[in-house]
């Protein structure tokens, strides 16, 4: 069953940010994820602010999904990321 990854993402540095997204892309894909939306137009309809980016990644199992966020070379890309943005990952399972 798919999994997707959805992250709402403030960004506070964007030059130390770019050192995330130069990574991140390549992790996502190593592990079968595939990017539905990355920042674009948006618009919060309830609950609070737009943030700055959302991304929606998907995966092919919920488990491939928190594997990727697990791994060594991803949580490397999120010590470079901390700091320059605020961002909220949560990982969901599709509907069968």
């Amino acid at each position: 069953m798919k999994a997707y990854w959805i992250a709402h993402v403030d960004v506070l540095d964007p030059a130390q940010y770019t050192l995330y997204t130069q990574l991140a892309p390549a992790i996502f894909a190593a592990h079968g994820g595939r990017l539905l939306a990355r920042g674009g137009r948006s618009r919060a309809m309830e609950g609070g602010a737009t943030p700055q980016r959302s991304v929606v990644i998907e995966f092919d199992s919920y488990e491939r999904a928190v594997a990727c966020y697990e791994s060594a070379d991803y949580q490397h890309a999120c010590g470079l990321r901390a700091g320059a943005a605020r961002a909220q990952v949560v990982i969901v399972e599709g509907v069968p």
